[in-house]
């Protein structure tokens, strides 16, 4: 026990107020998206405009472009769930695009990370890349209802608990990992929603 306490004294949380509130409003915009409420998107809006800050502060350059597109998606998600309604059904994408998502979505990863290891002081640029690429895709994926949004969330969400606790973003770390259990719950319940409307 003394063994495990040392080692969180160690580890040096570093929590401030603008992390635990950007947290907070993710965790809440995650739960309500998994239950397809469109308030999600105004919890979105508040986390991400934090997020745009926290992620400048730690040289995290592409997850702060990231937040500033999620900034714009999570308005247009908010318009787009408010303009079709209940006419927004979920969908899904066959194998095909999905092979072809991932493909496009690794060159496209490799490529941005490579630009930013050789001409900025990125951190960690190719999985700063990777997590910048994919979430891209799944944002757009889930403000269109596509089911299997969830499963490329589970994946960023995984490599993005490695990436900000390296950057000694702990709290946003432990966000993650709630964020992939959230993912999971999300992709078993719009499966259920979308086979019991099908």
């Amino acid at each position: 026990m003394n063994e495990i306490i040392s080692f969180l004294n160690s580890i040096n949380f570093n929590w401030n107020i603008i992390e635990i509130i950007a947290v907070t409003s993710s965790i809440i915009y995650v739960s309500l998206a998994s239950r397809q409420s469109i308030n999600c998107w105004i919890f979105a809006i508040i986390s991400v405009s934090l997020y745009i800050y926290i992620c400048f502060n730690a040289q995290l350059y592409l997850e702060t472009g990231l937040q500033i597109f999620y900034l714009i998606m999570a308005v247009y998600g908010y318009l787009n769930w408010t303009k079709s309604s209940n006419n927004l059904s979920i969908t899904n994408l066959s194998v095909g695009n999905h092979l072809l998502t991932i493909v496009l979505g690794t060159i496209c990863a490799f490529l941005l990370g490579y630009f930013f290891t050789i001409y900025t002081s990125s951190q960690m640029p190719i999985i700063d890349s990777f997590t910048t690429v994919f979430s891209v895709i799944a944002t757009y994926m889930l403000t269109k209802k596509v089911l299997e949004n969830w499963l490329y969330w589970i994946v960023i969400d995984i490599v993005s608990i490695y990436l900000y606790f390296n950057r000694e973003l702990h709290l946003t770390s432990l966000l993650f990992i709630l964020y992939s259990i959230i993912a999971i719950f999300g992709y078993y319940s719009w499966l259920r929603h979308s086979k019991k409307y099908a």
